[in-house]
């Protein structure tokens, strides 16, 4: 039976890393969660859906409280093809626009629209202090944040907007593929100088600060990211340790760029992104310390 104060919450991407730990977390704590799906439903709690084609029931959008999307390909894959660059930007942008026309459509839209978006946002920006406030970098990640973000402004002006600028969740896949692998086989590396900063979140947490954006009042751009900065450096240093694994190879900038853009902007891009918002909401992190939040992923092994 639901708690008193239940929100019944929509979500896309419930079946990825995210969305799997975020439905647990939510129901944990008495929510009913819908999930969004795109084949045909096999349970009770799913729905189905082709954001593609912004096929989607609009009613049920004026039947929940909020609505999460996590939709959006991974950017862990290597390399990115044009093609695949394509999928970064479809999978992301064309889900928010259909949910977004979805509430569009009903005459009591949902209270709450957090969606996803990612600290690529601020793009390359070594020895700056990064913040909700600063401005968008440059390149191919910042605009397609900047586009992922613009689809989600076009919910309801009475559905309050949260666009959630994630870091790279700590987990044995996504984003931290490319260090983890390498690793477990010995190859432990530091990747050009290894003081880039690498903005970063643990799982746990990333689930809760969503959770915790669904009562808050924040609206607009939020950086969700653990609360100590942490260079690439110290980040592969601490996953080779963990693993128990040598820590020996230097993996020069030129090298790095062999892998293309996919690989200049996860392992060379520098941004120190700060989760102003969050700090001042209230909000409190299990994992302040990258450190915690890797020896979290193998606790779970």
């Amino acid at each position: 039976m639901a708690q008193r104060g239940a929100l019944r919450v929509l979500v896309s991407g419930a079946s990825g890393l995210i969305g799997t730990e975020l439905t647990a977390q939510l129901r944990a704590d008495g929510h009913q969660v819908l999930k969004l799906v795109r084949r045909p439903p096999v349970a009770d709690d799913e729905i189905n859906w082709v954001p593609s084609a912004r096929t989607i029931d609009f009613r049920v959008l004026g039947e929940v409280d909020a609505v999460v999307n996590l939709s959006g390909a991974g950017v862990g894959r290597i390399p990115w093809t044009p093609g695949y660059r394509k999928t970064l930007l479809d999978s992301r942008v064309q889900p928010t626009q259909a949910l977004a026309e979805a509430m569009n459509q009903v005459a009591t839209p949902p209270a709450v629209f957090l969606s996803g978006s990612a600290v690529g946002f601020y793009g390359d920006r070594p020895g700056e202090r990064l913040t909700e406030s600063s401005a968008a970098g440059t390149g191919f990640f910042p605009d397609l944040v900047t586009a992922w973000e613009a689809a989600a402004a076009l919910a309801p002006a009475k559905t309050r907007v949260v666009t959630m600028r994630s870091a790279v969740v700590v987990a044995h896949g996504g984003g931290f593929a490319p260090v983890r692998v390498p690793t477990g086989l010995g190859l432990g590396a530091r990747f050009a100088t290894g003081g880039q900063y690498w903005p970063w979140i643990s799982l746990h947490d990333e689930a809760a600060a969503i959770r915790h954006l669904l009562s808050s009042k924040l609206s607009g751009p939020v950086n969700l990211t653990g609360p100590t900065p942490a260079t690439s450096d110290r980040i592969t240093h601490a996953y080779a340790r963990r693993m128990h694994r040598p820590y020996l190879l230097r993996v020069p900038e030129g090298a790095v760029k062999l892998l293309g853009e996919a690989g200049e902007r996860l392992l060379l891009d520098s941004a120190k992104v700060i989760p102003t918002l969050l700090e001042d909401d209230g909000f409190h992190w299990r994992h302040r310390r990258v450190e915690q939040a890797i020896d979290a992923v193998f606790a779970k092994d």
